[in-house]
């Protein structure tokens, strides 16, 4: 479901469970969701790669380190966090919620649920309600932590690629603060 946007009050954060560096992570996109999805996540690696990262990230066939997968549900794409310093295989795309956004959007998407899969967590994980509205929703430490990167902002950040919610037509690319 799409809603409105609110500044986020916190900061960046990421697991206690991190992808080693320096590598490639390879993603293959599911010969069952749409064609445009290749084109996609073209633009998802062009965008990791842009920023000069010790992991890079390219689009293959089939068998990827990271596979996007077709999936229904009242989500628009969910992935899990790494483990023994391998990615999260897996990103789940509900492609039918999806269906009529812009290209950037879902490619924002795309590009926050290979960010769970490497290691990232919502940058309001202890408060959904900045990015997604109603009551207060802490989703906790959990096992995977929730650690602050250095460096980041401890002030607003309303473009952070990693709210937990994204509103329709949004773009999320990379900022300086990412």
């Amino acid at each position: 479901q799409w809603g409105t946007l609110t500044i986020a009050q916190t900061e960046h954060y990421r697991t206690t469970n991190l992808v080693n560096g320096p590598r490639n992570i390879t993603i293959s996109v599911s010969s069952r969701l749409p064609s445009a999805y290749l084109a996609h996540v073209d633009a998802v690696v062009a965008r990791y790669n842009a920023q000069n990262l010790t992991l890079t990230f390219s689009r293959v066939a089939a068998r990827g380190n990271i596979n996007l997968v077709p999936a229904n549900g009242s989500f628009l794409a969910s992935a899990g966090f790494p483990s023994g310093a391998n990615p999260f295989n897996e990103v789940k795309i509900n492609s039918r919620s999806l269906n009529g956004q812009p290209a950037n959007t879902i490619v924002s998407v795309i590009a926050h649920e290979i960010g769970h899969c490497i290691g990232f967590r919502h940058t309001d994980y202890m408060d959904r309600s900045y990015s997604c509205g109603g009551s207060t929703t802490n989703e906790g430490a959990s096992t995977v932590g929730a650690i602050l990167i250095p460096g980041t902002p401890a002030g607003p950040d309303a473009g952070s690629w990693m709210l937990a919610c994204i509103g329709s037509g949004q773009n999320r690319p990379f900022t300086p603060n990412d």
